[in-house]
């Protein structure tokens, strides 16, 4: 039996009929390099293999009675995994906006809470040999780094990988409400002696912020409820919708070096330029910069491997009311310079600390309240839209062979903040998934096809500093040609002995980290990135 933290407790409590508090994966996989062909079945016995190593998956939450504490995860005694992973085939022609449409309808239906909080979809019927799978997650289990280490757990480094052998976990007993209360009571009283630590924490953490905002010469983040109004930042409803985009890796890192900005400063450039061409297009670019929250990793080295929330949420101008690309990329490497001050100014665990004495009853009416009531449409936006960016391996990854060839994630959505943009880089790539409400974003297809001119105004930018940016690829030659094509003709599964050596799991984090050395995407494939069904 293990208590949610504050923080994942505060995802349950945020829920609402509208408001899902669900993460998700949109997985597009190549199944040509399974080793017996493509099968549910087999997909389905990868993942029961796994399940030992991933405690998210086979935890179910129990509420302490008259809610005196955060619920507690305990190993379901009766899981039943058909539940959990189900298959559906995706409308003609199979391409990614109809993919885009499977998940969206997947994303608009809350997790039974009465079950482990996951649940997989195989999605049948893509185009060119592919097929999709969906992962949702509820926020109070993961956050992007331990949804990435789960992503490690899940999958292999070669097609031809070893299976793993299922490992038995038994059920808990589920205790009664008056060990439910005595072991709330207890922790209650654990957390007691931490109160005067934390007050005086909190207390010089104010004193260092209001010495920052009151020095002219530091750098600033956002500030909360300073953001304009903007059309998706009003109460949302039920539905979402979902697209994707693609920007390559190794131009984004180019950028990067060329310009001096970090490689997230150039993520978040692309971002405030295509929110600045969408407002546009709709009349509604307004005259202040947008305020987005992009949430940081605060786990140390001791809790790698960990489950549960470890995040600080950072707000950062993006200037999209700046006509030039410079000025707005400059004007966003300041924001997130000002914006990390400004959190250690505070302190990595002092909000997340506080967290632990949120009121469960009380925050989860508040929430109900504010969301039944419309009350985001009465006040300025506290933000516009969330911007996650989550690091991933630079090498390819295999579900039960089957060779995952793009990875689109998706954060949830607020009233409020209607919009949310989740990236993901893999291989030689960054994936890029939008959700948004579908009342206040209707054609978020509009939104990622305007990612590409932004990139591209950045890239043409950094071309005039380094010309090598903007050169024209060299032409595929012959023998990649047939490099490429081996995989499709079943030469992949007869690789010479000495390829076998990637028979290791990626489930360790050691062996992902050891295999990124090896079987980087760029000594594979130049670094170019592979299509996605269209």
């Amino acid at each position: 039996m293990e208590r949610l933290s504050g923080l994942d407790a505060a995802f349950l409590y945020l829920e609402t009929e509208r408001a899902h508090m669900h993460v998700a994966m949109v997985g597009i996989y190549d199944v040509s390099t399974m080793r017996d062909g493509y099968s549910f079945e087999a997909l389905r016995r990868h993942i029961a293999a796994r399940l030992h190593v991933v405690p998210p998956f086979r935890r179910r939450l129990v509420e302490v009675p008259f809610q005196f504490h955060h619920p507690v995860w305990l190993e379901d005694p009766d899981f039943d995994l058909d539940h959990h992973v189900r298959r559906i085939t995706c409308p003609a022609p199979g391409g990614r906006r109809e993919l885009a449409q499977v998940a969206s309808e997947i994303a608009s239906v809350p997790l039974d809470r009465s079950r482990p909080l996951w649940e997989a979809w195989v999605i049948e019927g893509l185009k060119h040999d592919r097929v999709g799978f969906v992962v949702k997650v509820h926020h109070a289990a993961i956050d992007g780094a331990s949804g990435a280490e789960i992503m490690t757990a899940l999958y292999d480094l070669a097609p031809d990988a070893e299976p793993v052998a299922p490992v038995e976990v038994p059920a808990e007993r589920l205790p009664n409400d008056l060990e439910l209360l005595g072991h709330a009571a207890l922790s209650k009283l654990r957390r007691a002696r931490d109160v005067v630590p934390l007050l005086g924490r909190t207390i010089g953490s104010a004193a260092n912020l209001v010495g920052n905002i009151r020095n002219p010469d530091r750098k600033h983040g956002g500030v909360p409820l300073s953001a304009p109004r903007t059309p998706f930042n009003r109460s949302i409803g039920p539905r979402r919708t979902v697209s994707f985009a693609r920007i390559p890796l190794e131009e984004t890192r180019a950028i990067k070096d060329a310009l001096g900005v970090k490689v997230n400063d150039v993520v978040l450039a692309v971002c405030a330029g295509t929110l600045r061409r969408y407002l546009a297009s709709l009349d509604a670019l307004p005259d202040d910069p947008l305020v987005a929250v992009c949430p940081v990793s605060v786990r140390i080295e001791s809790e790698r491997g960990s489950q549960g929330n470890k995040v600080y949420a950072m707000f950062v101008r993006l200037p999209t009311h700046l006509d030039d690309p410079r000025e707005r990329l400059d004007a966003i490497r300041d924001s997130t310079e000002g914006a990390k001050e400004d959190h250690h100014a505070i302190g990595a665990r002092t909000l997340t600390d506080w967290a632990e004495w949120a009121a469960p009853r009380t925050f989860g009416l508040a929430s109900r309240v504010y969301s039944s009531m419309h009350l985001a449409d009465q006040h300025r936006p506290i933000h516009n839209l969330v911007v996650s960016n989550v690091p991933g391996p630079p090498f390819p990854l295999y579900l039960a062979g089957a060779e995952l060839v793009a990875a689109y994630p998706m954060g949830p959505i607020m009233d409020g903040a209607g919009l949310n943009v989740t990236v993901l880089s893999y291989r030689s790539h960054v994936d890029i998934g939008f959700l948004a409400d579908a009342q206040l974003v209707p054609d978020v297809w509009e939104v990622a096809g305007m990612v590409q001119p932004a990139f591209e105004e950045l890239r043409q930018l950094a071309g005039a500093i380094d010309p090598t940016i903007t050169k024209p690829p060299a032409p595929v030659t012959a023998v990649g040609q047939r490099r490429n094509g081996s995989r499709r003709d079943g030469a992949a599964r007869n690789r010479p002995a000495g390829n076998r050596a990637g028979r290791n799991r990626a489930g360790p984090a050691r062996a992902a980290r050891k295999g990124s050395g090896s079987r980087s995407t760029g000594a594979r494939s130049g670094g170019r990135a592979r299509s996605s069904p269209e």
